[in-house]
């Protein structure tokens, strides 16, 4: 697997969290990650690319109208989540996607900043 830096979804959490679409949470992000179910109704109503832009990993292997295209979330298709960009930063990490792990850091830090205020 081949995945890559989307740099669309880190524009999109970028903005996400200076509009203050955030949740500062502490908890596991086993408890916020959409499902399956959750995913499936994001995409009844939204195009792939939105979905893809909640995704901060893209496999262009894939192809372009699959949800297998999109790797580490980090948020609820709402807000960006604290533990979502941990959990997408230690799996980034633990797989070797360097890019994707710094590009995690930087929203964390740029949330807990946001939220600090």
């Amino acid at each position: 697997m081949s995945v890559q830096l989307n740099p669309d979804a880190v524009a999109f959490a970028k903005k996400l969290i200076a509009d203050g679409k955030l949740k500062n949470d502490q908890g596991h992000w086993g408890q916020h990650n959409p499902d399956s179910s959750a995913e499936n109704k994001f995409l009844d109503k939204h195009e792939i690319a939105e979905y893809g832009q909640w995704h901060l990993g893209l496999d262009k292997s894939k192809g372009e109208d699959t949800k297998g295209r999109y790797h580490f979330p980090y948020g609820d298709f709402k807000t960006v989540h604290r533990d979502g960009l941990i959990a997408a930063k230690e799996r980034a990490a633990q797989q070797g996607y360097s890019d994707i792990e710094k590009a995690a850091d930087e929203l964390l830090q740029a949330l807990e900043k946001k939220a600090a205020k």
